[in-house]
């Protein structure tokens, strides 16, 4: 299967304790650029969850949205620190010595002192975390692929139907040159007979001015690979997988293959095909940038 660059994934689990959501959307890029946005509290998973997403992807920039919440009621614990306090006490008492000023210290302006109280999330074991991320990351990342795989198999069936037409038009251009070569020699022996009124025509002359005008004009080298790279690409797009480089390689050959016959044309018919060839092979160049 062909896989796109643009896709999105979410998962959510709730439960009486803890929220967690995950959403992965993702664009096309040259490499594999990933971005992940996350609680602090859940950095430590940073490496582990790019390791993860390798399984499901290659190539694309990929941003990655993870929110958790502790819905637990003993979430956090407040912690007293009867050491700090002591020394806010004892600085207090030499303030009112120093400067003889009364000593009015409450327990509320005391616990209001900085660290005297602290606020701490309960913590939890991080390999218990990790399960339960892992199986929702994952969960978001299946559906990620799944969205990446339905958008690339319509990639893939419009790129196919676009080579089904260049394969016509490259048949055109295999059909049209004997009728050019034939319509030049036609041509060129009137002229002769024009210009030399009765004499005798030289056949061999003749025939010899129209192989050198048909050497000029022959694209079959060019038509034969045209059509190799386009079979092959149908056939690449067939098996699937990461075949976006190859896609985009080949598409590089068929353009140059398309500028040959342009530039050897002299025929109006076989021009105008050229340049739809072109503009077929540009679509299908921009369609292969989304291909993983």
């Amino acid at each position: 299967m062909v896989k796109s660059m643009t896709g999105f994934g979410r998962s959510e689990f709730i439960d009486e304790s803890r929220k967690l959501t995950v959403e992965l959307k993702s664009v096309n890029h040259r490499y594999l650029d990933v971005n992940i946005k996350m609680p602090k509290k859940l950095n430590y998973f940073d490496a582990l969850l790019r390791t993860v997403l390798k399984k499901y992807a290659m190539r694309g920039k990929i941003d990655i949205f993870i929110t958790y919440e502790d819905l637990s009621a003993n979430s956090a614990t407040l912690k007293y620190n009867s050491e700090l306090a002591k020394e806010y006490m004892k600085y207090f008492a030499r303030l009112e010595e120093d400067f003889g000023v009364k000593n009015d210290v409450s327990v509320m302006s005391l616990a209001k002192s900085p660290d005297v109280l602290i606020m701490e999330e309960k913590t939890v074991e991080e390999e218990e975390l990790w399960k339960f991320i892992d199986k929702v990351f994952e969960d978001a990342c299946e559906k990620f692929v799944n969205s990446r795989v339905t958008e690339g198999e319509h990639l893939k069936e419009d790129i196919i139907a676009k080579l089904k037409g260049m394969l016509k038009l490259v048949d055109f251009i295999e059909e049209r040159l004997p009728v050019i070569i034939e319509k030049y020699r036609t041509k060129l022996k009137e002229k002769v007979k024009e210009l030399l009124e009765d004499s005798q025509i030289d056949e061999t002359r003749i025939a010899s001015e129209v192989v050198i005008y048909a050497d000029k004009i022959c694209v079959d080298e060019e038509t034969v690979r045209l059509k190799s790279h386009i079979e092959k690409m149908m056939i690449e797009l067939e098996n699937g997988g990461d075949v976006g480089r190859k896609l985009d390689f080949l598409a590089q050959e068929m353009n140059r293959e398309a500028n040959t016959i342009l530039s050897k044309s002299d025929d109006i018919d076989i021009t105008n095909v050229g340049i739809d060839l072109k503009t077929e092979i540009e679509k299908i160049r921009e369609q292969i940038q989304n291909i993983e």
